[in-house]
């Protein structure tokens, strides 16, 4: 459904003049369709709404609406330009209907034997953060060809280890859903890119990463903690590398709502690497940590936290090795620099 309702609507935003056009902050150089990432969203949405009829899953209604929500919103602004402040207004309302319905995250887990550490009353907010942030943050991290779609399948295969290890349907169903969607949409989507994910796609799938730690968290007898890092660490490449960036456009005063090339994704394009190489750079690590992240669910898990937690850390020097090496850490990623 995903792959052939990409292509239609590829062919409709063809007939209807909706492009993204080049400009002085894009990855890209011609003028491409944009918003397929809708499909994507739509499918997923309507995968899980019929998958609750056939399978023994309890739905969150909460998670749809949020879904619809941050859905409209970004199709909006894929079409109109909409105001940051409307699009966060809309953001905290999806996190809202999430959070109604399925609570908050109340433990994070350690390592070994230790005991989770209880967040308390401050897990409400964090877990309120953490919607609104993962939503925009995954939006930012799609501007070049396959990363979004990358990123999604192997946090998608993250999610489903872990929901086979725990026997949670609803995990397994909406991120299976999830990792078959981005598949083929990456056939659409892959360097070079005949159609864009655009807004609707990608900060539905960030909404939809942010809500499956609490997805995976309702189906448990008890919470050891693991919902929250597995969340962390399955979207992994996406959360460093846009914290770094917010952290480092912070410290220099800039406006960290605006749009700008510092990622070190962007970086590594300007500094000469393909959208290929780089979204299979960004992928690589992706898989291996979402995978032992994944791995280490459940009463028994097949492998320890520390050792997802390890393999992200590595993951994240590596990566800043990468960028060093062409000079494009700390500059704008000239490689003459």
């Amino acid at each position: 459904m995903t792959y052939f309702g990409v292509r239609w609507f590829r062919a409709w935003t063809l007939k209807r003049g909706v492009l993204d056009h080049p400009n002085e902050r894009s990855s890209h150089t011609a003028p491409t369709p944009r918003g397929g990432g809708l499909v994507v969203a739509i499918v997923i949405m309507t995968a899980y709404l019929l998958a609750s009829l056939f399978v023994d899953l309890e739905i969150s209604w909460g998670f749809l609406a949020g879904s619809l929500i941050v859905v409209v919103i970004s199709w909006l602004d894929d079409i109109y330009t909409i105001s940051f402040v409307w699009r966060l207004l809309a953001h905290s309302a999806a996190a809202a209907c999430l959070m109604t319905d399925l609570g908050h995250l109340s433990f994070v887990a350690t390592t070994g034997s230790t005991a989770p550490f209880d967040l308390g009353l401050i897990g409400i907010p964090l877990t309120f953060l953490w919607v609104i942030w993962l939503i925009n943050a995954y939006n930012f991290m799609d501007g070049i060809d396959g990363i979004a779609g990358i990123q999604a399948a192997a946090a998608a295969v993250g999610w489903m280890l872990a929901g086979l290890a725990t026997d949670s349907s609803a995990t397994f169903v909406l991120s299976g859903t999830i990792l078959l969607a981005a598949l083929a949409f990456l056939l659409h989507n892959w360097s070079p890119a005949r159609i864009f994910m655009g807004d609707a796609g990608s900060a539905f799938l960030g909404f939809a990463f942010a809500s499956l730690p609490l997805i995976f968290h309702g189906g448990q007898t008890n919470d050891n903690g693991a919902a929250a890092i597995i969340g962390v660490l399955v979207v992994w490449m996406f959360v460093f590398d846009s914290v770094l960036t917010l952290f480092r456009r912070l410290i220099n005063g800039e406006k960290v709502w605006q749009a700008h090339r510092q990622h070190l994704y962007q970086r590594l394009v300007i500094s000469g690497y393909s959208h290929q190489r780089t979204t299979i750079i960004y992928g690589l690590f992706s898989i291996i940590v979402a995978v032992l992240a994944g791995l280490s669910a459940g009463e028994y898990p097949r492998v320890p936290v520390y050792v997802s937690v390890a393999a992200a850390v590595a993951s994240s020097v590596i990566l800043l090795g990468i960028c060093h090496a062409r000079k494009c850490l700390f500059d704008g990623g000239d490689p003459n620099v």
